[in-house]
């Protein structure tokens, strides 16, 4: 590897692990950059997600004031996003490569568009709530833990743009502030990350050396990334997330 790679796959993952601690799809900066260094696909899938657990967890630890207060609620959902992570392994092992690609641009369109009425559809949720004479739980809507388990398989299968899933799901199905659901977000992904990363690493080679410069730049991303995502107001970082989201989204469909 020369010292331009070098170089480059360092700053890929500081960058992809600044992009997901304020949002996510920071998959979509790292897995190109391997490819166009001629790292064939699967070792460039499996290093990359190895490569950025170290980030998602710098940044949950950036976070970690906001998740102050949540450890049953990460617990529980953790155990969606393990569950979908291993099933969108398997998947990405078993399906045809175009099966699945079909849909990951409906899922990321859908994401933006529940970010964008976010404000409305919590709303909703919680009116509905009210009528019943009760209040969201704690834990969130009822629907919560299986719209993770899914953004987990999304997440096992590729990972580009989970984040924006899972603050769609969060935003929308659980009574916390973005900042919050950020740093649970963050929890989430760095479960998906490393299970299916584990996994992969089970019947496919790992190059370590591009796991562990992408962890290395992962872990200053995060950390900058925690720094500026938890100073965003609402709106900005609302934003934010719609912005990335549309990004990945053309990217897809540009590909």
């Amino acid at each position: 590897m020369s010292a331009w790679e070098v170089v480059a796959i360092l700053a890929a993952g500081m960058a992809a692990g600044t992009i997901n601690t304020v949002v996510g799809s920071g998959t979509l900066i790292t897995f190109p950059t391997l490819l166009a260094f001629g790292v064939p696909p699967v070792t460039a899938n499996v290093s990359n997600n190895l490569g950025l657990v170290p980030g998602s967890m710098a940044g949950a630890w950036g976070y970690r004031r906001e998740l102050s207060g949540q450890r049953s609620r990460v617990l529980r959902l953790a155990s969606a996003s393990i569950v979908g992570a291993l099933a969108g392994a398997v998947l990405l092992l078993t399906l045809p490569p175009g099966a699945f690609e079909a849909i990951v641009p409906v899922l990321i369109g859908l994401g933006v568009l529940l970010v964008i009425f976010q404000p409305r559809l919590s709303g909703w949720v919680a009116r509905r709530a009210e009528r019943r004479g009760t209040t969201l739980d704690h834990h969130g809507a009822w629907w919560v833990w299986p719209a993770v388990l899914l953004a987990g398989v999304y997440g096992g299968y590729f990972g580009a743009a989970q984040g924006v899933l899972l603050m769609a799901i969060l935003g929308i199905g659980v009574a916390e502030t973005l900042q919050r659901s950020n740093a649970t977000k963050n929890v989430l992904a760095a479960f998906v990350n490393g299970v299916a990363g584990l996994l992969f690493a089970l019947v496919a080679d790992v190059d370590w050396g591009i796991a562990g410069l992408i962890g290395i730049g992962s872990v200053l991303g995060g950390l900058i990334g925690a720094s500026v995502g938890r100073r965003l107001p609402p709106l900005a970082l609302r934003v934010v997330i719609v912005l990335v989201g549309v990004a990945a989204l053309t990217a897809f469909l540009l590909d």
